[in-house]
């Protein structure tokens, strides 16, 4: 139930005529009745910069623990997590990432949503501004003169009339406990979290383009390893068919080289799909057709140099994931929603001002005695409403509540991605290490096997199990090599790599609120406290003393 009080101010002229046309002057408003007009417009302005419920303050520090769980020796130091791609010379890579950033599809929705939230904190910001519109109307009516005004008897006065009217209408809610002004907070924070969540979306498909470029070149890489393998495989075919020639090896001893020969061709199609599956998907990734990047599988796709990479400080992974800093500013945007629940517990002040030009001929329209004018200042309350308004402040608190348990999981979530995908990485290069040296020892004993087995010494299932052996080895470490590949990209975005902090929103601290009127509003803090308190904990009607 909303209690009204409103004071209304009105002027308007009326002519009458006879046989000639007389003007009656508008009469001015008295000073008296101005003056309490005056000093309730002159209460609501000096009031509007007052804002009820709570002033955001940045969560409290989340355990992180110390450091990282593994031994680094370059925690000190800071990899360019930026533009990450970069630093691993690629020139294919830089052109792939920068088409994907200008085209891809996902990063041009997350910009039309950032144009969407930019446009609903404008709304809200207009809020604050008086709502003016202006119109004009010509009215042709006709009254009844047999109806309760006796339009026949009344000299003058005709029973058809023609009413030309043009003016303005202006409405004005003052903002007196702030309801606006935290409004206003929670839609630039929800704005802020809307940017940051974009540069996630940024972040993800610079990790998807380089993740699916690398699975494409290890997908090469291994295709060459094969061929490799089948080359070598060919000459040992080779080698035993000239030595069966010569009678001194049998049939059986062809078709077993034969039979691994053709193992591994069977395999070279798959890999080929694999390679092709990559292709397409960057198509799609670049905002295209999926066959825009087909020429690539033409051209040599030479595999990266992978090194340990510094990862900095534990704590830097904070300022950096979208992800926690989106989930931050949803508190914040959460604090300021109950602000905004709270107002509604005060009363509200609106201003209607309107004037303008009425008259029923178009040449006097415009005349000084045809001018209206009219101001109505309007005060509503809520006083009884059945416990709505607390009911849900107490729900904007569980909502503000709700936020800082999601910020405080998305840094422990961040915190459990990188320690992931650290050890993943680190474990990568061990394995690529290892892999290297058995590739190296395979290649020296099917060196010596194969002279071994040229010069008679040592069988052929001496020679096809040291081949079989540089096979496995020489597969694995291209597929060792691809993995790692991928566990550094999946590194460089649980880091938070692929975007500019600096480009992005102001520190996650501060609210949207100048110095000016953070000062005002801690000088009145205690006062509105005071009153809050009292308003929020008063008896609901019904509800026994």
């Amino acid at each position: 139930m909303h209690v009204f009080t409103f004071v209304s101010f009105t002027s308007f002229a009326m002519r009458h005529a006879d046989n000639t046309k007389t003007r009656t002057p508008r009469p001015a408003l008295p000073a008296s009745a101005l003056r309490p007009l005056t000093l309730l417009i002159a209460s609501a302005l000096l009031t509007a910069c007052a804002a009820v419920g709570p002033d955001y303050r940045e969560p409290p520090p989340v355990d992180i623990g110390s450091g990282w769980t593994l031994p680094l020796a370059s925690e000190s130091q800071s990899a360019d997590l930026a533009r990450w791609w970069s630093a691993l010379d690629d020139p294919i890579l830089d052109r792939l990432m920068g088409t994907a950033l200008a085209q891809n599809l996902d990063l041009r929705q997350a910009a039309a949503r950032i144009d969407e939230a930019r446009a609903l904190r404008d709304r809200v910001a207009g809020d604050q501004m008086p709502t003016v519109s202006v119109g004009t109307s010509v009215n042709r009516r006709g009254q009844s003169k047999n109806g309760p005004l006796p339009v026949g008897s009344i000299p003058g006065m005709d029973a058809t009339q023609t009413i030309y009217d043009a003016g303005f209408d202006a409405v004005w809610e003052a903002d007196l406990f702030g309801a606006k002004r935290r409004a206003l907070e929670g839609a630039s924070a929800r704005l802020q979290a809307t940017e940051v969540e974009a540069q996630g979306v940024r972040m993800r498909i610079v990790a998807e383009v380089a993740r699916t470029w690398f699975t494409a070149v290890g997908a090469g890489y291994e295709l060459h390893a094969q061929q490799a393998t089948l080359d070598t495989l060919q000459q040992t075919l080779e080698l035993v068919r000239l030595r069966h020639a010569l009678g001194d090896a049998s049939a059986a001893d062809v078709e077993a080289a034969y039979a691994q020969w053709t193992a591994v061709n069977a395999l070279l199609p798959d890999i080929q799909a694999r390679q092709r599956a990559a292709v397409l998907g960057l198509g799609v990734l670049l905002g295209a057709p999926p066959e825009r990047e087909l020429a690539l599988l033409d051209g040599p796709l030479a595999p990266c140099t992978l090194r340990a990479l510094p990862v900095g400080e534990r704590a830097d992974l904070l300022r950096r994931r979208p992800d926690v800093l989106a989930a931050e500013r949803r508190l914040a945007a959460s604090s300021a929603d109950i602000g905004v629940a709270t107002a509604e517990l005060f009363p509200k002040l609106s201003i209607g001002v309107g004037g303008g030009f009425q008259a029923l001929s178009t040449g006097n329209w415009f005349d000084a005695s045809s001018s209206r004018f009219s101001i109505l200042p309007l005060i509503s309350w809520r006083l009884f409403d059945g416990g709505r308004v607390r009911a849900e402040i107490r729900a904007r608190e569980a909502a503000e509540q709700q936020a800082a348990l999601a910020y405080e999981q998305a840094v422990l979530a961040a915190l459990g991605d990188a320690e992931r995908a650290l050890g993943d990485y680190h474990g990568g290069l061990d394995t690529l290490e290892r892999r290297a040296m058995a590739l190296d020892a395979a290649r020296t004993s099917y060196g010596y096997a194969k002279a071994r087995y040229a010069a008679g010494d040592v069988a052929l299932v001496e020679l096809l199990a040291a081949q079989r052996s540089l096979h496995e080895a020489e597969t694995a470490a291209a597929r060792a090599h691809t993995s790692a590949t991928v566990q550094l990209v999946a590194l460089y975005k649980a880091l938070g790599g692929g975007w500019e902090v600096s480009s992005t929103m102001p520190s996650a601290a501060h609210s949207p609120t100048d110095a000016a009127a953070m000062e005002h509003l801690a000088s009145q803090s205690a006062e509105r406290e005071t009153l809050t308190h009292l308003i929020i904990n008063r008896p609901t009607e019904g509800a026994k003393p």
